[in-house]
């Protein structure tokens, strides 16, 4: 089984971490440009206390796997800041070796560092692979239903 390492992206691994966001957006037909994932990724890095941060596993040669994305904010309703997880993706040669549930413990790990009770996220309701995951960590099945407008 290979071995992974989890970081904190940093400037020096934009250039690794595009691809797999490329390749995150390709999963969920989505097509922002590269300097626009360049851009989010930057501001993250420029700010991880206040907007959120990128996580980034390698593998032992140092070769990008996959990343996560926690972007903070606040719940009224559990009174507390929360972590919302936005991305989760690894590699399809790095999946089935618990990559996934390895990043997000380290999510978690970040929402601790950072006074954050909870650590939330979602997923599309046909992806079956990543609800095993999900459901494997012991994670809670929300109920609803989410909209969205353009601003």
């Amino acid at each position: 089984m290979t071995e992974y390492s989890i970081a904190l992206v940093g400037s020096k691994d934009l250039g690794d971490l595009l691809p797999l966001m490329r390749a995150y957006c390709d999963f969920y037909n989505a097509s922002p440009t590269d300097r626009a994932l360049l851009a989010l990724a930057t501001a993250l890095v420029d700010d991880p206390e206040h907007e959120g941060l990128q996580l980034i596993a390698r593998d032992s040669a140092g070769r990008a796997a996959g990343f996560a994305t926690v972007f903070w904010t606040w719940s009224t309703s559990n009174a507390c800041r929360i972590g919302v997880m936005n991305d989760l993706f690894v590699s399809e040669n790095a999946r089935g070796q618990g990559l996934a549930d390895r990043l997000i413990t380290a999510c978690r790990s970040e929402c601790s560092r950072r006074n954050a009770r909870r650590l939330t996220w979602q997923t599309a309701p046909d992806n079956l692979r990543a609800q095993a995951v999900y459901e494997r960590i012991g994670a809670t099945r929300e109920t609803w239903v989410d909209y969205w407008l353009d601003a």
